[in-house]
């Protein structure tokens, strides 16, 4: 398998972890996107949509979207499960996990900053609009975890939740949030991070970081 990602996509992050968690080998291919490598044709006739990541089989199959990605995962190779069995829990780790990866991130990504800056605001202004962005969503999942038991998202074994939760983090932080106001989120963080497959799936450990 490829994985067609950039070292510092959120969503490409959260597939290296569901990866690293299935403990599977894939063959990293990076497509700078700052730089405009996503919209090379090449790349385009894989995903039309121009973004990472992308998950190429190995009998050529491509799958996108990063969440549809980790269930495939989850649903082909089901140990480790990443969702619960019971189905309402299996709803609430869902809602929680498209809170950031469907309300959250895509409103803070880079495509939406550069477009704030092609319509004439500054770097400022676009570093405050990711900033609210990421502090209006993790405020909500801060409650929708409030409740459950730890030290995960939604209790002892990680979930589709802290997979989208860990890179959110780091989102948060690159756009100077102060993530102390969130104490459940980082309980749940770090216990993630105590895992192999959540460290190396980090920015900083992938062979394209800048």
């Amino acid at each position: 398998m490829k994985l067609h990602g950039y070292f510092r996509s959120s969503a490409a992050w959260r597939v290296r972890i569901a990866l690293n968690l299935k403990r599977l080998d894939v063959e990293h291919v990076s497509h700078h996107l700052r730089h405009g490598g996503q919209r090379d044709p090449a790349y385009l006739a894989l995903n039309p949509q121009g973004l990472v990541p992308t998950l190429e089989l190995d009998d050529g199959t491509v799958l996108t979207q990063s969440l549809a990605i980790i269930e495939w995962l989850d649903e082909t190779r089901p140990e480790p499960a990443l969702l619960p069995k019971a189905p309402l829990e299996r709803a609430r780790v869902r809602a929680f996990a498209q809170a950031i990866a469907c309300d959250t991130h895509p409103v803070q990504n880079l495509k939406v900053l550069n477009r704030l800056r092609e319509l004439g605001h500054d770097g400022a202004v676009a570093l405050a609009w990711a900033a609210n962005v990421n502090v209006d969503g993790l405020s909500a999942c801060e409650q929708l975890a409030a409740n459950t038991p730890g030290p995960f998202c939604f209790g002892t074994v990680p979930s589709l939740a802290d997979i989208c939760l860990v890179p959110q983090l780091g989102n948060a932080r690159r756009f100077k949030v102060d993530v102390a106001q969130f104490p459940r989120l980082l309980q749940a963080e770090a216990a993630a991070m105590e895992l192999a497959a959540f460290r190396d799936a980090t920015p900083d450990r992938q062979a394209d970081a800048e």
